[in-house]
């Protein structure tokens, strides 16, 4: 049986790339703020279905106001996505 010939060239080598510079921890307001969202949404949509809904927390917002306290929840959802 014949014996097959070896390689004529090296291996695959990947390129040389200098690793992303690690970001430091996030500043000491983050995680409160951050939280801070996600109860200030929490509390804004209770609100608005204990109260008999359209009397708090803003009536002239109407049924709006569920998206008003989504909003909060959602950005502060955002923020854990950057929570280092």
């Amino acid at each position: 049986m014949p014996e097959s010939k070896g390689r004529s060239k090296p291996s695959y080598t990947p390129p040389n790339r200098t690793p992303a510079a690690a970001q430091g921890p996030n500043p000491r307001w983050f995680v409160p703020v951050m939280l801070g969202l996600m109860i200030i949404g929490l509390l804004w949509v209770v609100t608005f279905y204990v109260s008999g809904v359209n009397q708090y927390p803003v009536p002239q917002l109407g049924r709006w106001n569920l998206g008003v306290g989504f909003g909060f929840m959602l950005t502060g959802f955002m923020m854990t996505t950057r929570w280092r």
